[in-house]
């Protein structure tokens, strides 16, 4: 028998955070971008590579990462992750040029893809004893990654206006000393032998890097030129080799048993639009609100406070509630339905809107959406998988949310362009192109809606086939 962990709740502290500081890091650059863009010389269409670099790196190497955790040790990877994290917040903060910001990005979303997975496989391990106690950890880690990344554009905002755009990276050099600090409030999980998948974890980051440059740079050189054909091949090839390595290898970083998960594959889908959905969403916004309307770094991220302050409420208040009540399936498909009825009304913006009348309702209406879908799609996920794939399963749906946004924020920033987001001082071209990508990004996030209701099982549904799968089984050994 387990011994209760008496400081489980001070350590869960320490992984919310944690995952709070790292979802953060994907949205606190947000009202930064302009300045940086100026600053560091980046085109248009190359500043979501501040964005992406991070992504690709967090996303590509998530399940990577999760392996790390078993093999090596939960605290020893958490641990290590936040010295990476540290180290590409340094070098983010002291660039100069275009690229080498990229890097450091990129660094930084190596040290996420670390600690995301370590602090999933703490949780399990400080609260496996008690499914109740599970579920309100689960519930209080889960709200803490769309708070964060809503939160960081408000903090971006704060920093960028009264420092200076460096500060955003700054800020995780103390925070990464104290956390590294708490630690020792965390459990030891002990390392297991086995093998590291390097070259599944090369197919995966290769490919989802490859796919988002040629969705990137397309538009410049037409979707049907060779490069851009080539690359993606190229992208399609990595992947399908990613696969193809998954059942071939001994010790797989994805084995090809996991979907067999009840619902496993329907929810990663639903986080794959909602991601899709949801990131580029606030990144035009905070474009229009500097680019179009005028505001300052401080006054954008102080107008996305109001989305910021109902994700944290609602999440915290009412999803679990929701959830015990209706289950994830409703949820997640009302929610996405939600995100874009918000979207289709952000897309009705002006050049010369208001943040009363244009950015604010909707803003909040798009909220709502993801504060209804986000943590029953986290939940449906995982709730089928057993206790020795609960991390496995939280890192494929974290993976593909990340790869949804990188995917979608490329995609809809190509769209975007090509509609007239491109012509800086061009109040109307680039409401135009701003108001293209909100109504794409809606579309996404409806097509997410009808699928979760298409594809997607109920509790009672995935209980029965549970319940007949062991009646079959108990036959079989009775015969």
């Amino acid at each position: 028998m387990s011994t209760v962990n008496p400081r489980r709740w001070w350590a869960l502290v320490v992984l919310a955070a944690a995952q709070f500081m790292v979802i953060m890091d994907t949205s606190i650059i947000g009202v930064a971008l302009p300045e940086m863009q100026r600053d560091l010389g980046f085109s248009q269409g190359e500043l979501q590579w501040v964005f992406n670099a991070y992504v690709i790196a967090f996303g590509g190497l998530l399940l990577l990462g999760g392996r790390l955790s078993d093999l090596l040790g939960a605290r020893r990877v958490f641990t290590a992750g936040w010295i990476v994290l540290i180290g590409g917040s340094v070098v983010a903060a002291a660039a100069q040029t275009a690229w080498v910001e990229v890097v450091g990005r990129a660094v930084q979303g190596v040290g996420g893809a670390l600690i995301a997975p370590a602090a999933m496989t703490l949780l399990m391990t400080l609260f496996a004893h008690d499914p109740k106690e599970l579920g309100k950890a689960m519930a209080l880690y889960g709200a803490a990654a769309p708070a964060g990344g809503t939160a960081g554009v408000f903090l971006g905002g704060v920093f960028t206006e009264w420092l200076s755009w460096p500060w955003v990276f700054i800020i995780y050099v103390p925070i990464g000393v104290a956390t590294l600090a708490a630690t020792k409030l965390l459990p030891v999980v002990a390392p297991r032998r086995g093998a590291i998948d390097v070259l599944g974890a090369a197919a995966v980051t290769a490919g989802l890097a490859l796919a988002v440059f040629a969705v990137v740079r397309a538009p410049e050189i037409g979707w049907g030129a060779t490069q851009t054909v080539l690359e993606l091949l190229g992208a399609a090839a990595l992947l399908v080799l990613f696969f193809v390595i998954q059942r071939s290898v001994r010790e797989p970083l994805m084995p090809m048993g996991v979907w067999r998960v009840p619902r496993l594959g329907s929810a990663n889908l639903a986080m794959t639009l909602l991601g899709a959905a949801w990131i580029p969403m606030w990144y035009f916004l905070n474009l229009y609100l500097q680019q179009v309307l005028g505001y300052g770094a401080f006054a954008s991220g102080a107008a996305l406070l109001p989305m910021t302050v109902l994700l944290m409420v609602f999440m915290t208040a009412m999803t679990a509630r929701l959830l015990a009540r209706l289950g994830a399936k409703p949820l997640i498909a009302g929610g996405l339905f939600v995100l874009a009825f918000g979207l289709v009304w952000l897309s009705a913006v002006e050049p010369t809107g208001t943040f009363v009348v244009d950015v604010l309702p909707a803003s909040l209406v798009a909220a709502l959406g993801m504060s209804l879908a986000y943590i029953p799609a986290m939940m449906a996920a995982m709730s089928g998988a057993p206790a020795e794939q609960a991390g496995l399963a939280s890192g494929i749906v974290n993976t593909t949310y990340q790869v949804g946004s990188a995917l979608g924020l490329a995609a809809l920033t190509a769209l975007a362009t090509s509609q007239g987001a491109g012509a800086l001082g061009d109040l109307t071209a680039l409401t135009d192109g701003f108001s293209a990508a909100f109504l794409a990004a809606a579309a996404i996030a409806a097509v997410g809606g009808i699928v979760t209701l298409l594809v997607m099982r109920t509790e009672k549904a995935v209980a029965a086939r549970r319940q007949a799968t062991e009646t079959a089984s108990g036959e079989q050994v009775s015969v």
